[in-house]
């Protein structure tokens, strides 16, 4: 559902001013009430410690033997997808872990793009890419130019909402932050024929922008015999502060008077952490913005109430409603959660594929540098290429000597082997903890909208991106009531 009208009508707007108080209740109760508190705890612990600190003995005696027997693809099916019809459990399952997945899946936001005609693990790429797997068939050659078909993608759908919004605000001014190399820019100023101001941190990514549209305009020259005469995207190297006036907001995309500023729709695609909260509280003090569409992600780096950066502003809660809430806390461990890709893994479940062998491989390396040092605890190690192709001998050498521990440590292969054989209830676990993850993140985009709502403004939120290409999928669309 997109904004019809925002002056003077709410026809074609679900009403969210009552109705996301109600869904985030409904989250926050089914989250930490009394009876489900302590298998939260248990499912948002580190997958790492599964046998360190034995966790799959943590989960309700009930569940563990019906459980640890499930097939991958069984796991998919039964579990994880909230759409799948032809349910055949092996077993019959205690009534508390049939209310729990079905608590976690009426909880979540829809996920699926109606557009898309997508389901949950099923076709990777949309059908713009049936043709050519890197091509998209729907966006023009210059404009896939250095861009991956996820990107692609991306910019071609979010960049036609940025449209609409701007015809229906009467803008053709966008301000773009959290730019990158500017491939959502591109498609905006070139392709959509908007004026377009692009905001990125690192002047490496701003230089590459700049460079980027020099070779399209030169492409789009040659195509039509003719020089390029329309605006080029202006690129801005800066930081945007979130504690800044929004005179000082106005004042960095380097105009020279704020009199007269013309109006602007503000977009961030996928805007890291934080920024996403920043945009919102922009848009919202700032009478020239019109409209935004705000896809967030990496919802693990957003301050929250209990560690602001900087003090007294915090990405989580937005809203003053959810921060009077009494325990509308979440942790590192359950925003990190939110960031993971459900549909990827219900297709590798699907496929019974050796990638599930790579969480099982690193709660086994925990045992072994926790025996050595007991004083390391949660090492951090990088991701180890192809872990998952190592036998488990060859992965330890090179884990342990990135924590700074001897890579020919001996290890017990006895007790390696029997370690080994828990891969299922290792992927049963994480596959339980994956199942909270768009409940945690339909709360703190639920946070957002209520935020929006104490400052008068409604808001829309829609799965977007086919999700089993791009996971992060959610855009948050808002215009401002004419008059304000």
């Amino acid at each position: 559902m997109y904004p019809s009208n925002f002056c003077g009508s709410s026809k074609g707007l679900l009403s969210f001013s009552h109705d996301c108080k109600v869904w985030y209740m409904n989250c926050n109760q089914a989250l930490f009430t009394q009876c489900n508190s302590w298998i939260l705890i248990s499912l948002l612990s580190l997958l790492q410690e599964f046998f360190t600190e034995d966790l799959w003995h943590t989960l309700p005696s009930s569940w563990q033997p019906v459980l640890q027997d499930l097939s991958y693809p069984q796991i998919a099916d039964l579990l994880l997808d909230a759409t799948h019809e032809d349910r055949r459990y092996p077993s019959v399952w205690p009534l508390s872990l049939l209310a729990f997945r079905a608590t976690a899946h009426a909880l979540a936001f829809p996920r699926e793009s109606r557009s898309e005609g997508c389901r949950v693990g099923g076709s990777v790429k949309p059908k713009e890419f049936l043709e050519n797997h890197s091509q998209s068939s729907l966006l023009g050659h210059i404009f896939r130019k250095h861009v991956k078909p996820k990107k692609q993608h991306e910019i071609r759908k979010l960049g036609t909402l940025v449209k609409q919004l701007c015809e229906q605000t009467d803008c053709n001014r966008v301000v773009d932050v959290g730019s990158g190399q500017g491939h959502l820019t591109r498609f905006l100023s070139f392709g959509l024929g908007l004026s377009v101001t692009a905001i990125e941190a690192d002047p490496t990514l701003v230089t590459m922008a700049s460079k980027f549209d020099g070779q399209l305009v030169w492409a789009l020259e040659k195509e039509k015999q003719k020089k390029v005469t329309q605006n080029f995207p202006r690129h801005i190297a800066g930081w945007v502060n979130p504690k800044a006036s929004w005179e000082a907001f106005i004042g960095q995309l380097k105009e020279d008077s704020l009199q007269g500023y013309p109006n602007f729709v503000l977009t961030g695609l996928h805007a890291c952490g934080d920024l996403s909260a920043t945009l919102l509280r922009h848009f919202v003090k700032c009478p020239h913005v019109r409209g935004i569409t705000s896809v967030a992600c990496c919802y693990m780096k957003i301050t929250t109430k209990e560690n602001p950066t900087p003090p007294g502003l915090f990405g989580y809660p937005m809203s003053s409603w959810v921060s009077g809430l009494s325990g509308h806390q979440l942790s590192y461990k359950a925003r990190e959660g939110a960031c993971h890709a459900l549909e990827d893994y219900v297709r590798r479940l699907r496929e019974e594929s050796e990638l599930l062998r790579s969480h099982c491989y690193r709660a086994m390396l925990e045992t072994f540098i926790r025996d050595t040092r007991p004083d390391l605890r949660r090492a951090g190690i990088q991701t180890i290429k192809k872990s998952h192709l190592l036998p488990f001998t060859e992965y330890a050498r090179l884990g342990l000597a990135r924590v700074g521990l001897p890579p020919e440590l001996p290890l017990d292969l006895g007790r390696v082997e029997a370690m080994l054989k828990e891969q299922g209830r290792v992927v049963v676990y994480f596959s339980l903890s994956l199942l909270l993850a768009p409940v945690v993140e339909t709360m703190v985009l639920l946070d957002r909208m209520i935020y929006l709502q104490e400052n008068g403004v409604n808001s829309q939120l829609v799965p977007l991106f086919n999700p089993n290409f791009s996971p992060r999928n959610f855009v948050l669309v808002a215009l401002k009531p004419c008059g304000q």
